[in-house]
């Protein structure tokens, strides 16, 4: 339960001060009492938007425009009745109330434990990293800190957090840094197991090295990128599509500093200012079959590019799936220094 004073506010109060209520509570609702503390109201960021759409004033009192007969849990309850509320009606927050109808807690919602996913997932980590100049002399790009962790350890718990567990993490480069660092999984409830590659071979030569063959589709991710996607999401698009493989894409744009212009010979057909052209870019997140993995050649370089062509030459189905979440690939300084400025808002929220 939070702490539910830090969001209360009298009936008179203005817009204003709800405003700072909520911004400073962080919990996007402030609560509504009287001064014994009997709830009145609540008010959210969208009873605020709405009243401003409808023209009221900063100094509008919150009694006009708070939802009067909000949902409420009771004091006494089971935790699980709380959360049952919450899910059933998309709420954030609950208020708790006594037999009296004080408030006396405000009860936040958890969303229900992602099940266990067996689909392995393998994380290309083995890079140099060059384009990060003296970051990466003494360690692995994948280490390097992002807020407070580690590159990949931010990428391993955010699969966990959707139920994926067996992790295979391919490492070249310094890589016996990234094995002590993780070790066997085990602190993070994981499953780890490392392939290493003894020379370069590729973001796909080195699947070859993998101990044993797969059941079900896998994830291969560069380990050098932060998202926010939806694996599960991205599983259930690979098989509705009955792929053989699926690579994320992501839309990149460009505008030319210029006026274009448009040519038949010499002729002129057309003056076009500035143009912006539109490209799909790979994301450097893949879904492969576990078949496909036997078209990999052993003991080579193959890259994941060559494999999707060659699929695509033996007319093998190839999807794309767009990320429109949360992406970035953190390949070279200016990267780093916005994946460094995103942190709070995209990894720890409000």
């Amino acid at each position: 339960m939070k702490d539910w004073k830090i969001v209360a506010l009298a009936a008179e109060a203005s817009m204003k001060e709800a405003l700072a209520v909520i911004d400073k509570g962080a919990m996007q609702i402030a609560l509504v009492v009287d001064g014994e503390e009997h709830l009145l109201g609540t008010v959210t960021d969208g009873d605020i938007r709405r009243a401003l759409l409808r023209g009221e004033p900063l100094d509008t009192p919150v009694s006009r425009f708070m939802s009067a007969n909000p949902y409420t849990g009771l004091l006494e309850e089971d935790e699980d009745i709380w959360q049952r509320t919450m899910q059933r009606y998309s709420l954030k927050h609950l208020p708790l109330l006594d037999s009296t109808g004080r408030v006396r807690g405000l009860a936040t919602y958890v969303p229900p434990a992602e099940p266990r996913r067996p689909n392995w997932v393998v994380l290309m980590a083995g890079g140099l990293g060059s384009r990060l100049g003296p970051l990466t002399q003494h360690q692995p790009k994948p280490l390097l800190k992002v807020g407070e962790k580690p590159i990949l350890e931010t990428i391993i718990e955010n699969f966990l957090a959707q139920g994926f567990y067996r992790f295979y993490i391919c490492i070249n480069y310094k890589g016996q840094m990234i094995r002590d660092y993780f070790g066997d999984g085990s602190r993070w409830d994981a499953e780890i197991t490392y392939v290493e590659e003894n020379r370069r071979m590729g973001t796909a030569g080195a699947l070859s090295l993998l101990p044993e063959a797969p059941q079900l589709p896998l994830i291969v991710m560069n380990g050098d990128l932060l998202t926010k996607v939806d694996f599960v999401r991205l599983l259930q698009f690979h098989r509705r599509n009955q792929a053989a493989a699926t690579l994320c894409v992501r839309e990149h744009s460009h505008t030319v500093p210029y006026g274009v212009v448009e040519m038949d010979g010499y002729a002129v057909t057309g003056l076009v200012e500035k143009p912006t052209q539109r490209y799909y870019v790979n994301a450097g997140i893949y879904v492969l079959n576990p078949d496909v993995l036997g078209r990999i050649p052993g003991d080579s370089y193959y890259d994941m590019p060559t494999l999707l062509n060659d699929l695509l030459a033996g007319r093998q189905p190839v999807f794309s799936f767009p990320l429109r979440e949360y992406w970035i690939d953190i390949g070279r300084m200016g990267d780093f220094e916005q994946a460094q400025t995103d942190y709070g808002e995209i990894w720890e929220g409000p």
